[in-house]
């Protein structure tokens, strides 16, 4: 666990800048969601409800700290990325070139949500394992 936790940021710019230049009016935000966690999004744009439910399955660190009981999983996913370190938001028509694209450079993609409008302020709702939390 100790060598996963200290191996190198892998970074994203390769894969972004081929997205962008194919896509970029249809790319509307971009997230690294490393310090911030999985609520980090809340803070771009105005009256969106962000919809996390088809997350990837959290890395063996991630578990290992949900099974200590020590922090809740709403706190997880407000603390941690969960193993989830880029988001893109773009239009759905482009999500599967999207996911072409990342995988092509070896880079596990998906869609994992939407966005939809709210009617104040920004919230994020993560659904994972029969759970709903709200930010």
């Amino acid at each position: 666990m100790g060598k996963a936790l200290l191996s190198p940021t892998r970074t994203y710019a390769p894969v972004i800048k081929d997205i962008l230049a194919k896509h970029f009016k249809s790319v509307h935000g971009i997230a690294q969601c490393s310090g911030g966690g999985q609520i980090k999004c809340r803070n771009f744009g105005e009256n969106v409800r962000y919809v996390k439910d088809n997350l990837f399955e959290p890395p063996p660190f991630f578990k290992a700290i949900r099974e200590s009981g020590l922090i809740s999983d709403k706190e997880m996913y407000q603390v941690f990325n969960m193993g989830h370190r880029m988001e893109l938001f773009c239009d759905a028509e482009i999500a599967g070139d999207v996911i072409t694209t990342a995988k092509k450079y070896k880079i596990d993609a998906k869609v994992i949500g939407r966005v939809e409008k709210s009617d104040g302020a920004n919230q994020v709702v993560i659904e994972d394992k029969g759970q709903i939390h709200e930010f």
